[in-house]
């Protein structure tokens, strides 16, 4: 059994140009895997590609990666939509999934000095913000251990009115 990892615009090309025999799950947005075994003319078999996210939130009101929709974090985690990031408006979270985490730097930023790491989807390696790892003045301390995300790379899924 192989495993493929393709963007989902790949795989509809492989299924155009009958390289691949199957459809696209529609559930299937962004990145994807396909499992099937190998044959000499490419991938064979009819079952559809997968998300490949390594955490799902409950479907009610997500916020989610704008370029391969991996879940990022529950509503329920917002803190506050009164954050200003590089690329404009950010909100702060409690928590969140899917995300990977770069080196501590010093930074200052619009509220004084903090010690950040940038953060990125795990799935498709987009820079989305970063997490408050030290804030240095005593009244930035809540800051610490929560995460920026720009609202230039997610978007609200699932039970949005």
């Amino acid at each position: 059994m192989n495993f493929y990892h393709l963007e989902l615009s790949q795989w509809r090309r492989l299924l155009r140009l009958g390289q691949v025999r199957g459809e696209v799950d529609a559930t299937c947005v962004g990145s994807c895997t396909l499992m099937r075994d190998v044959t000499s003319r490419g991938v064979a078999g009819g079952a559809k590609p997968v998300k490949t996210f390594q955490a799902y939130l409950p479907a009610h009101r997500t916020y989610s990666c704008i370029h391969c929709r991996a879940h990022l974090a529950s509503h329920d985690e917002l803190i506050s939509k009164s954050f200003q990031g590089s690329q404009g408006r950010a909100y702060l979270f409690n928590s969140v999934v899917n995300v990977g985490c770069g080196q501590a730097e010093e930074r200052v930023l619009l509220t004084g000095l903090h010690a950040v790491a940038d953060i990125y989807c795990e799935c498709c390696k987009t820079m989305l913000g970063w997490k408050y790892e030290y804030a240095f003045e005593s009244s930035q301390k809540y800051k610490e251990g929560k995460f920026i995300i720009e609202l230039a790379h997610m978007v609200k899924e699932n039970g949005w009115d």
